[in-house]
């Protein structure tokens, strides 16, 4: 099928991969919400109901074959918020369609993302982000403009302990957002790495941004949506950069306005800040 609107004004359709877990539950409801979308179906291999249901609504059908969805549910956009076990698969299969996809499930390699979308009908967009929230979004902004300006730097990433990869996709995109300014402004850090942790305490300086020499720690409890401080240090001051993410329906905004976009974009194209324009 053609991904693209065969006419000015129609919603999109949009089918949600992963409906069942909790960031694909808040797309579904904002898809739902938003007068300019129809949620065009849900799935989910543990689909249990034949509809999508909001507090026992019956809002669009449901599907454990991806196939069958993007057959019968024929969207011009699929969302993503799956496992990275079976994300690549799903949007191999839609993008193969023509079907424009947004992906906010973390932990696919960039080479895979290209093989698919160099892989798909030209003018089918797969559309990724690390974080789809405005303000992470701004807190890697910030700590490029920072890089450049500390010697040392270390990322701390909080989640919920139900998260399945590790460091986040926030945290390495921030962390070669800051690789790429210091390589090109020349900084690097004196700061101890990895030969200084005590024998049988691994993993105390956390893991090593190959590029940068950035450690990256990641701290996994519940309690935790998601959260990420950048914190910078030179010879005298030091500097926080943070981010909270209190409540799923954050990322939403985002989530939406790539789903608008996405339509007139083609290829690849990664991250939200090509969207806010930054």
């Amino acid at each position: 099928m053609n991904n693209k609107l065969d006419a000015p004004n129609t919603p999109l359709r949009v089918l949600v991969s992963g409906y069942l877990g909790k960031m694909g539950s808040e797309v579904v409801r904002a898809v739902d919400e938003a007068d300019d979308l129809v949620l065009a179906g849900g799935f989910d291999p543990a689909q249990e109901h034949e509809s999508v249901l909001i507090e026992g609504k019956v809002i669009a059908p449901a599907f454990c074959d991806l196939e069958l969805a993007l057959k019968e549910a024929a969207p011009h956009v699929m969302v993503d918020f799956s496992l990275p076990s079976v994300a690549s698969t799903n949007l191999e299969a839609a993008l193969m369609q023509g079907i424009d996809c947004v992906m906010g499930t973390t932990g696919i390699p960039t080479s895979t993302l290209e093989r698919l979308a160099e892989a798909a009908p030209t003018g089918t967009c797969l559309f990724v982000a690390p974080n789809f929230t405005t303000g992470a979004v701004l807190m890697m902004a910030a700590s490029k403009l920072a890089a450049a300006f500390f010697d040392d730097v270390e990322i701390i990433e909080f989640h919920h302990n139900n998260k399945k990869d590790a460091p986040s996709g926030t945290a390495i995109a921030t962390a070669e957002l800051i690789a790429e300014e210091r390589c090109a402004m020349g900084v690097s850090s004196a700061a101890p790495g990895k030969e200084t942790e005590l024998s049988d305490y691994d993993g105390a300086r956390g893991a090593r941004h190959l590029n940068s020499g950035v450690h990256l720690h990641s701290v996994r409890s519940n309690g935790f949506v998601a959260s990420q401080e950048v914190i910078f240090g030179s010879s005298g001051q030091s500097l926080t950069i943070r981010h909270d993410s209190f409540d799923r329906r954050a990322y939403m905004p985002g989530v939406l306005l790539a789903v608008r976009s996405v339509g007139t974009m083609n290829g690849l194209v990664i991250g939200l800040e090509e969207l806010m324009q930054l």
